[in-house]
């Protein structure tokens, strides 16, 4: 064991230079990371339709390729798909990760490189455990195991490609050596059937030495929850006493902080939220009493930002890192050493800090109210729920939101559907609580409340216990990133999710 802290530190200090290294120079650092990626894909034949060799500069670059949605890359990743090489990226892509990021009907093949593997994927997950340690001189993950709560889609190998979640791309490929640290076996973490693997996972990590977990919150406290209810104890700390780290991401973790403050009781267990898209791993927390995320500026993605509700305009205009400002929501772009050039990710983020850079995520570019043009993000709802939690001692496990329209005999409003673990000790002012927050932090939102003239109050309705995880079931969605929209400018989901909740 030793030796391996002796090789953690050594690698550790050579990390540690090189993040204060982008940290200081962000924008030299966005520019060497372009320019790598033109020259190498000038041959290519995206490179040579947009004149690749002619690119010198950012500004060069923005005026030969335009913004990309997933529809403009799709022929691309089809012909890739049918083993088409140098399209987008030079050589072969033989992966490709079906991305959950929503709950849209239509699945997304996200191509990944071996260069986006090792150079953005596995590269910034080792330097978050740099982080982590630096944060943490007396760490001990290397003690015991991380348990890994992967996806629900096994690797589905077919002629020329094979596709999955990315977290199971990632077990996939990853270097032997990291199965000595991991947990479960891998033909466990891979295993398709959400109950048959939690159950699985329960019974094969329970003699283990567990020092960190890495997953979804909603979909780790389902496991951590099953655990608990089969060994009969009371907190994770009795199972796992040396537990002191999880790693989280893919849905805000501030709805399920207090449940997972109760299941680890100590007080050395540490949360660390990171931003790992299919896309690819652009941020995490570097410091550990903050909730904002350090962008990763030198690992395989290239960085441009659209004022969010620009987003949307035929040709937005967009920016690179050195001149983005402070509490401006933004619209992401990226760049990667996948072949995604120009790619509107659909995530938006407010910086906190531009020396360094430190972002919030904010919401989706899609996933939104605007039924009456009072623009709703999920920054609000986020932030609104909260207090209304704190104002009526409430713990909430699942919500999403859309409209009521209107009507010759109503106002329009908000249908909050909310699965509770505590209820409120008064629903009426968890409404008025919510209310008020939400047009202290939206000016649209509050003229349209104006007397009620435009938007009536909001309507919540607390749903059984039980009825989003039916709801993903009824999907075969259970497990890995899979989640409801939050907010979703229409009343599909909200229709849904009563459906299912009259039923039980």
């Amino acid at each position: 064991m030793a030796i391996i802290n002796n090789i953690l530190q050594y690698t550790f200090k050579q990390k540690y230079a090189r993040i204060d290294n982008f940290m200081r120079h962000p924008s030299a650092t966005q520019e060497e990371t372009l320019s790598s990626f033109i020259k190498k894909s000038a041959d290519t034949e995206f490179g040579r339709s947009h004149d690749y060799s002619s690119i010198k500069s950012i500004s060069d670059y923005q005026n030969k390729v335009p913004i990309q949605t997933y529809e403009d890359i799709k022929p691309y990743v089809n012909r890739l798909m049918n083993g088409e090489k140098n399209l987008i990226w030079p050589g072969k892509t033989e992966w490709f990760a079906k991305s959950s990021g929503t709950t849209a009907d239509k699945s997304k093949f996200i191509p990944i490189t071996r260069e986006a593997l090792h150079e953005n994927h596995y590269k910034v997950a080792s330097d978050l455990i740099a982080i982590y340690y630096r944060n943490n001189p007396n760490a001990a993950l290397s003690k015991g195991k991380g348990l890994t709560l992967g996806g629900s889609h096994q690797i589905d190998k077919r002629s020329h490609y094979c596709y999955g979640d990315l977290s199971a791309i990632l077990i996939e490929n990853a270097y032997l050596l990291s199965n000595f640290f991991r947990a479960p076996a891998k033909n466990i973490a891979l295993m398709h059937e959400w109950e048959k693997k939690v159950d699985a996972i329960t019974q094969s990590t329970l003699n283990k030495r567990i020092t960190s977990i890495v997953g979804v919150p909603s979909w780790m406290l389902v496991l951590l929850k099953h655990i608990l209810q089969v060994t009969g104890k009371k907190n994770i700390h009795e199972i796992w006493p040396e537990l002191e780290l999880f790693i989280h991401g893919g849905v805000c973790f501030d709805p399920y902080r207090k449940q997972f403050q109760n299941l680890f009781p100590n007080a050395n267990m540490h949360f660390m939220e990171t931003y790992n898209a299919s896309e690819g791993f652009f941020a995490l927390q570097d410091r550990l009493n903050y909730n904002d995320m350090l962008l990763m500026l030198d690992s395989g993605v290239f960085f441009e930002f659209i004022p969010a509700e620009r987003a949307h305009d035929t040709n937005p205009h967009a920016i690179p890192i050195s001149d983005v400002q402070p509490g401006v929501n933004y619209a992401i772009v990226i760049t990667t050493n996948a072949g995604l050039w120009r790619y509107l990710i659909g995530d938006t983020v407010e910086f906190s800090s531009v020396h360094p850079h430190r972002i919030k995520i904010t919401g989706r570019t899609k996933l939104f109210i605007n039924a009456f043009g009072e623009e709703i993000i999920i920054d609000n709802a986020e932030k609104a729920l909260r207090l209304a939690c704190e104002k009526t001692n409430a713990e909430i496990t699942e919500y999403t939101a859309g409209p009521i329209y209107m009507n010759d005999n109503k106002h329009g409003a908000h249908e909050w559907l909310i699965e509770f673990v505590k209820e409120p000790n008064n629903l009426e002012i968890f409404i008025e609580v919510l209310d008020q927050a939400l047009m202290s932090l939206n000016s649209d939102y509050e003229a349209k409340r104006y007397h009620n003239i435009t938007l009536g109050r909001p309507v919540v309705k607390c749903i059984s216990k039980g009825t989003f995880y039916k709801w993903f079931e009824k999907k075969g969605k259970l497990g890995g990133q899979n989640k409801i929209p939050r907010l979703y400018n229409s009343r599909k989901y909200v229709e849904e999710l009563e459906s299912i909740y009259n039923s039980l």
